[in-house]
């Protein structure tokens, strides 16, 4: 199917500054990120941006950017705003890939994209994998996501989810058997319409309650897909250690 990617990229950043001009291999990480994201079968990638600096590293390595308002409250708004620079459609698809994510699998992009044609109830496609240790179904870092027999998701969460009756009451020493926890990853694909009208939503009390933007769609309403993965994403960086893990990677 025909789709956008959209990679949203801020100068400022609390814990590193400048990220998305931070060097992977020779080149911007926000260059890299959208080199991965140009081997999916995306129609076209787009970096939205919020600073000149981002604008002309994307144009010297031959990367489409956008300038977009240095006040948009979140990513989602930024990506909004790229909807109607590019003209987009109502049914048009868009994949937001983050701009921190150098390592990401271009199949899974494509997997978040095709989940939209697959699931027409759903303005929203993401993706998960199982979550393998008691430590990460532990970690409130570590979001989880529990979904229906469509695939549809339920709820999203920091704590432990599901919950085995009886509330672990020996404490958390096994991970649940039937569902498999899930680990949500934080790919979003979108249809255009939909994404022009999410930042227009009032923000859910859950969503503040967890800090976790998705859980406004499902407060309101609407559904959100969700792809099964086998395969844990490449690590992104978040701070100075995150960066130099992924610099080594790729060294």
């Amino acid at each position: 199917m025909t789709f956008t990617v959209l990679i949203p990229a801020r100068l400022a950043s609390t814990r590193l500054p400048n990220k998305p001009l931070a060097d992977i291999g020779g080149k911007p990480m926000v260059v890299r990120v959208a080199e991965r994201a140009e081997q999916s079968g995306a129609a076209q990638v787009v970096v939205a941006a919020d600073a000149s600096e981002i604008l002309a590293a994307c144009a010297a390595h031959g990367v489409r950017a956008l300038a977009t308002r240095a006040d948009h409250p979140s990513g989602s708004d930024r990506l909004a705003e790229a909807c109607d620079l590019l003209g987009l459609h109502g049914d048009d698809v868009v994949v937001n890939v983050q701009g921190d994510e150098p390592l990401i699998n271009p199949a899974l992009i494509n997997a978040v994209a095709d989940l939209l044609q697959k699931q027409p109830s759903a303005p929203v496609s993401t993706a998960a994998h199982a979550i393998k240790t008691v430590e990460e179904f532990t970690n409130p870092n570590v979001v989880k996501v529990i979904t229906d027999a469509q695939s549809l998701a339920l709820a999203f969460s920091r704590a432990p989810i599901p919950w085995w009756q009886g509330g672990f009451a020996g404490g958390i020493t096994t991970l649940p058997a039937q569902p498999a926890p899930l680990r949500h990853i934080g790919i979003y694909g979108y249809r255009a319409s939909f994404l022009r009208r999410f930042p227009a939503l009032p923000p859910a009390p859950l969503e503040q309650c967890e800090a976790l933007e998705q859980l406004r769609v499902l407060w309101h309403g609407h559904r959100i897909a969700v792809h099964i993965t086998e395969h844990a994403p490449g690590p992104g960086v978040d701070t100075p250690e995150d960066l130099a893990r992924v610099q080594a990677l790729w060294a």
